[in-house]
């Protein structure tokens, strides 16, 4: 592979490192109250956190282009206030990766809380547990498959994103250009050696990535049957 190709697998890597811790600690705890929640609102926010998985990202993009556009809105301040230009940027495509992201990070959280017995939280409220102390020493570990899971999807996803990336921050090589862009230009260019060995990459990783979310998930399923 040629020097630009590593770059857009380093940049690959560090887009969906960043983008993966920031979302578990976004969604560990929304995810855990929305679970324990029976609030009016509660269909319509899980309706918006799920909404990523059926836009177009090309939509997604293009809203996000328009919203963090250095000329008017939003974009227009960050520029002016804070010198932060989103468009074109590393710091753009992280935030829309971290929205696109969103619901493989937040649904199998969410879903693992909701399967926990109340009899967990009860046991540990009767040994004088606080919520705090409930929430890092009995339900962690009890979904510690689902964490996995949540954390490897939300990698492998970012890693395979294409539409929402190339609207929001272009294809910059080494700033913005992902291995799913220089897969896009190497088929461009009729370099399709070049892309066979970014393609074969991705589809090794993405067997491994559907593999162990297989794994996990049964071992998720045997614990909380361990605990009915």
């Amino acid at each position: 592979m040629s020097e630009l190709d590593w770059q857009a697998v380093v940049l690959t890597l560090q887009l969906a490192s960043l983008t993966t811790v920031c979302l578990l600690v976004v969604c560990l705890p929304s995810a855990y109250f929305l679970a324990r929640s029976h609030h009016i609102f509660k269909p319509f926010i899980e309706t918006i956190v799920t909404l990523p998985l059926v836009l177009p990202p090309t939509v997604m993009g293009y809203y996000f282009l328009v919203l963090f556009s250095p000329t008017k809105g939003l974009g227009l301040w960050l520029n002016e206030t804070l010198g932060i230009q989103l468009v074109f940027s590393f710091t753009g495509i992280w935030l829309a990766s971290m929205i696109y992201s969103l619901p493989f990070t937040f649904r199998p959280l969410q879903s693992a809380f909701e399967q926990l017995p109340k009899e967990l939280h009860n046991s540990a409220a009767l040994l004088g547990f606080s919520p705090w102390t409930q929430f890092y020493l009995v339900v962690l570990p009890a979904i510690k498959p689902a964490l996995y899971t949540a954390a490897t999807l939300s990698f492998a996803h970012t890693i395979g994103e294409f539409g929402a990336i190339l609207m929001i921050g272009g294809n910059i090589p080494g700033e913005t250009q992902v291995l799913s862009l220089a897969l896009f230009d190497h088929v461009e260019s009729f370099n399709f050696e070049a892309a066979e060995h970014l393609a074969i990459l991705m589809v090794v990783f993405s067997f491994s990535v559907v593999f162990a979310c297989q794994w996990w998930q049964k071992q998720s399923q045997q614990l909380v049957q361990g605990h009915a």
